[in-house]
């Protein structure tokens, strides 16, 4: 399965969160016994890590995952594009595969 495309906006010094459902040919897939991963670097090819997020399982067995960074972590984020993934994976990295991945925007802090 090939990962879904989903550009994303982060406003510098707000606290950001996506949640997700995984699901395989239209129906939720049980990812108990995995954990989430994502990164935000400046190119996709970049070895420079802008960010990491936070993953955990909300409702494991519907699916359900969330991804969040702290207003700390989009504060000393620069404004402007960033790429990112997020990936689900089992220990040892058996398995591994690409959720979701785009492109980040961080909008400008006016408020400090």
């Amino acid at each position: 399965m090939a990962a879904g495309k989903y550009n994303i906006t982060i406003d510098q010094g707000s606290d950001y969160a996506l949640q997700l459902t995984v699901k395989e040919n239209a129906v939720a897939k049980d990812i108990t016994g995995y954990s989430v991963r994502g990164q935000l670097r400046p190119s996709i090819t970049s070895s420079t890590l802008t960010a990491s997020f936070t993953g955990s399982l909300v409702t494991a067995a519907s699916g359900i995952l969330k991804v969040e960074l702290t207003n700390t972590t989009t504060a000393a984020m620069s404004p402007g594009k960033y790429y990112y993934d997020v990936e689900i994976y089992t220990s040892n990295n058996a398995i591994v595969q690409r959720l979701i991945q785009g492109t980040a925007t961080v909008r400008a802090e006016v408020t400090r």
